[in-house]
């Protein structure tokens, strides 16, 4: 926890400290949301069990530098889809160090995986088990479901995909550089707690 604190705190000036996860599964179905109604006639939602397009996936990163995401929607999220990704950050940014915050997921932490970001200048710091709420990029999700997922009913995943896409752009315009991640929170004084009694 300290380590990816210390990467938002002090960013390294030999590189770049990107947010990484997946979201999903990105499925074919209406979603819970707030709408204006007529009186007397309830909005109604079809059923949920026929799935027959299947589910993606979204890969996704966070440029702390920035402020902008970057992603890719894809039908699996196995360790090839991570490396794949990887590989597309490491062209984005030629040259630079990259330090790229992961959960515990198994395919993040994939043989393949390592080797190749030992061997490309990217560091792999993954987060503490149960600590996913320190991944910048959980936020940004939050507000992807809440504008761009809630309360709709796609019928398609290119309609669903669209409509990602079109957030994104929306979010990349106005983007800023993140910093003080949870500066008043009790985790940055959390050796201050008083210990359990034995």
């Amino acid at each position: 926890m300290q380590r990816v604190l210390d990467l938002y705190d002090h960013p390294p000036a030999d590189g770049r400290v990107v947010c990484v996860d997946e979201l999903g599964p990105l499925n074919l179905m209406p979603r819970k949301g707030k709408c204006w109604r007529p009186a007397g006639r309830p909005a109604r939602l079809r059923a949920t069990y026929h799935r027959h397009d299947g589910v993606m996936h979204m890969l996704a990163a966070l440029d702390l530098a920035t402020g902008r995401m970057f992603y890719r929607i894809r039908k699996r999220k196995r360790w090839r889809e991570f490396l794949s990704f990887l590989k597309s950050l490491r062209a984005r940014w030629p040259g630079e160090k990259l330090y790229v915050i992961a959960d515990n997921y198994s395919p993040h932490k994939h043989a393949e995986v390592r080797a190749w970001a030992a061997d490309n200048q990217v560091e792999l710091v993954f987060l503490p088990t149960y600590g996913s709420w320190l991944n910048w990029i959980e936020s940004e999700f939050a507000a992807l479901r809440y504008f761009a997922l809630n309360g709709t009913d796609y019928r398609s995943h290119t309609d669903q995909n669209a409509a990602i896409a079109g957030y994104v752009r929306h979010h990349n315009k106005q983007a800023l550089p993140k910093t003080s991640f949870a500066t008043s929170s009790p985790i940055r004084s959390w050796t201050n707690y008083p210990a359990k009694a034995a």
